[in-house]
């Protein structure tokens, strides 16, 4: 049976490195891809990591109503999942996940009153920290705004269906699959 799980979790919590590892333990399970208008991160490709698009393509996505869900995410970029592409997918019987931001959670809700919503937490905040400085791809300017975002996203963990603390990649991927196979 077609399903669709929302994952969502503060910024550097590892919601990516999770999710690639579990498209590729399970290729059955379509992820989809983003829209952003965020320029690449170094290594990301255009079409597998996000769709980037230009400001104006974007804004038309959004008043031709091809978003599922959308938001300007750290006060910068905006982010959002193209519609097309899901529904395709679920009327084909995928099991279907989405990565979203909180703001997108809350429309796909709204939009997919049935997807599972899973909350993406870290073992602590200084983790969270140490994840985001660790990574190195954001200035300390962005870094913090991305923190003070991270604080707002935290406190909204009691509005999903689950929360999955992600204490390894391996563990919070097992958490994750069993959730996903459990609602089969």
């Amino acid at each position: 049976m077609a399903k669709a799980f929302v994952l969502t979790g503060p910024t550097a919590v590892g919601k990516g490195t999770v999710i690639a590892e579990i498209t590729s333990l399970r290729p059955d399970i379509w992820f989809s891809i983003s829209a952003t208008t965020r320029a690449p991160r170094p290594g990301e490709v255009d079409g597998v990591n996000y769709h980037f698009v230009t400001n104006q393509e974007f804004d038309r996505m959004v008043r031709n109503g091809h978003m599922l869900e959308w938001a300007v995410v750290h006060g910068l970029a905006k982010y959002g999942t193209p519609r097309g592409p899901v529904d395709t997918a679920l009327e084909a019987g995928h099991t279907v996940l989405l990565e979203v931001d909180l703001a997108g959670a809350r429309q796909v809700r709204e939009s997919l009153p049935d997807a599972e919503q899973i909350f993406l937490a870290p073992p602590s905040w200084s983790d969270l920290e140490i994840r985001l400085r660790g990574r190195a791809t954001e200035t300390e300017e962005e870094q913090r705004r991305r923190l003070e975002t991270a604080k707002v996203e935290l406190a909204a963990e009691g509005e999903f269906d689950h929360v999955v603390v992600n204490t390894t990649v391996a563990q919070a991927t097992a958490d994750l699959l069993k959730l996903m196979d459990q609602a089969d």
